[in-house]
């Protein structure tokens, strides 16, 4: 698959996707032409989800990604208020189709993860972090706030702590991180992560995608629901839509005749 300067984007035989911020003199910051250029690609790996099982996001160099690149936000303090809208929901809308792929998606995050770049963590399935990462809802500190991002990172780690780390901009760690739910996983060192990738790509390439991809939309539509009868039954009826599916029973069948099932050979 192609890639630009800026957004790299490598696809193995093995089908594990990765996704590079590539600007490293930056800190990997998000600009309008990163933003479209990840929205682009986000599209495009929801339309391979044949070839590319799970998706990787990792910054190149020290960072993870230090959020809105500055002359990007210079630039849009002269901006109208319908150009800014225009804007911002480009950055939203990057995040939901990134949050909405069918695959499992990590970030794998080192140094700065600020602003938009902890939104991108929060947007993924699983992030794992080095555990001296340096994360921090930035936005109060300039006069913002975490808007478009809050979606996502509520959803991580609930209003409680999105209330207080949004108010305050403090700065934590990847151990908080973990602590909090930001990331599920925490390394020792950056040259641990490609171990993490290795371990999480072998729990993808066991997964049946179709069923991944079912699981994901579960928790999203049954998040916060009474537990009634109705919910009952429709939590049946996905369940029963598996069974009889292609992938169900090949999965049942493979575990009776002791074999692997096919989308793990």
């Amino acid at each position: 698959m192609a890639d630009t300067q800026d957004v790299l984007l490598d696809v193995t035989p093995g089908g594990a996707a990765v996704i590079t911020l590539n600007r490293p003199d930056k800190h990997n910051a998000f600009n309008a032409d990163v933003v479209a250029r990840l929205s682009d690609i986000c599209e495009t790996l929801r339309a391979s989800a044949d070839e590319a099982r799970i998706v990787f996001i990792r910054g190149a160099g020290k960072s993870f990604s230090a959020g809105a690149d500055l002359e990007w936000m210079q630039a849009a303090a002269d901006w109208t208020h319908e150009d800014n809208v225009n804007d911002a929901l480009g950055l939203a809308r990057m995040l939901h189709r990134l949050y909405d792929l069918p695959q499992t998606t990590v970030a794998l995050v080192q140094g700065a993860a600020m602003g938009g770049g902890a939104g991108l963590m929060a947007a993924c399935d699983v992030a794992v972090a080095v555990k001296d990462a340096k994360i921090r809802f930035s936005e109060v500190r300039l006069g913002l706030t975490p808007a478009t991002i809050s979606p996502f990172v509520v959803r991580a780690i609930g209003p409680r702590w999105a209330r207080a780390l949004f108010a305050t901009g403090e700065s934590f760690d990847g151990a908080f991180a973990e602590k909090i739910g930001l990331a599920q996983y925490t390394v020792d060192k950056v040259e641990d992560l490609d171990d993490m990738m290795e371990h999480l790509g072998k729990l993808a390439f066991h997964a049946a995608p179709g069923a991944v991809a079912d699981a994901k939309r579960l928790v999203d539509d049954i998040v916060e629901k009474e537990i009634d009868d109705g919910l009952m039954r429709d939590t049946a009826h996905r369940i029963a839509d598996r069974r009889v599916s292609d992938e169900g029973r090949e999965g049942l069948a493979s575990f009776l005749e002791k074999r692997k099932p096919r989308w793990a050979e």
